[in-house]
């Protein structure tokens, strides 16, 4: 019987496993390749032209390594400012991650939806031309997080924030004017629904969020098809550039998304 193909999913950091829980349980024939760039996390501190050059290398050494059918780009920063230069170089497909905003307006009830993302993400003119060809009328506030996604790595690791830490992170995302409330939230970072737990118990009043990870999961369907009947795929690995090993706290949380080996890659 032959093997399923190979999927590099690559982020940051750990936001991604948000996208491979869904990607492995869409096609669980898939040997699943995950590779965080923790050495540079959060991306936030780079400038575009690093940033680029350090998501071209990296993501190039780890298709020369494991040579995937498909990569995964897990990130909202490194999507919006990568990809086409990733797609130029490399005869493979890509799947980025971008604010699902034209899905979040088409939805919203009250017209009023907010997009939490990073503040590179939120600041970017490709979010801000997403709302403009997308609103469909609604008004869309842009909130962005310096400490979401290193409370998200945390929480990971055992060591949650507290919660008034994460209430002063989402409350702005909460616009209650005119009779109009909130009624979706786009989580615009991969991190974010790692705290989603923590998000709906701290809200002020119910919102929907949406997850980015289950369009990626479908997308990456789209591109390579359905599961096929296949030997069962190895156990999925972990890629970190910073080559240390995870806390025994850490290797233990990403057990839960399949993931019992890991390996450092140089930079």
């Amino acid at each position: 019987m032959s093997s399923g193909p190979t999927i590099l999913i690559f982020d940051s950091g750990l936001g991604g496993l948000t996208v491979h829980r869904e990607v492995s349980a869409a096609r669980p024939d898939a040997q699943l390749i995950y590779a965080a760039d923790d050495a540079a996390f959060p991306y936030g501190r780079l400038d575009a032209t690093e940033l680029v050059a350090r998501v071209i290398t990296i993501v190039g050494k780890l298709i020369e390594s494991y040579r995937p059918g498909l990569v995964v780009i897990a990130c909202n920063t490194a999507s919006t400012l990568v990809l086409p230069e990733l797609r130029s170089r490399f005869p493979l497909p890509f799947v980025g991650t971008v604010p699902a905003i034209k899905p979040a307006c088409a939805a919203s009830v009250s017209k009023r939806v907010s997009v939490l993302g990073t503040e590179g993400t939120v600041g970017r003119e490709y979010t801000r031309a997403l709302i403009r060809q997308f609103a469909n009328s609604a008004d869309v506030t842009l909130v962005g997080s310096t400490r979401l996604a290193a409370y998200a790595e945390a929480e990971l690791r055992g060591e949650p924030a507290e919660d008034q830490a994460i209430v002063q992170e989402i409350v702005p995302c909460f616009i209650d004017r005119n009779g109009r409330r909130t009624d979706i939230i786009v989580l615009a970072c991969t991190h974010y629904p790692l705290l989603l737990q923590r998000f709906t118990r701290l809200q002020p009043w119910p919102v929907t969020y949406i997850d980015p990870a289950p369009a990626i999961a479908r997308r990456v369907v789209e591109l390579l098809g359905p599961a096929k009947a296949v030997d069962p795929p190895g156990p999925a690995c972990m890629v970190f550039t910073s080559g240390r090993p995870p806390t025994p706290k850490l290797a233990e949380a990403l057990s839960a998304f399949e993931i019992k080996e890991f390996f450092g890659i140089s930079i």
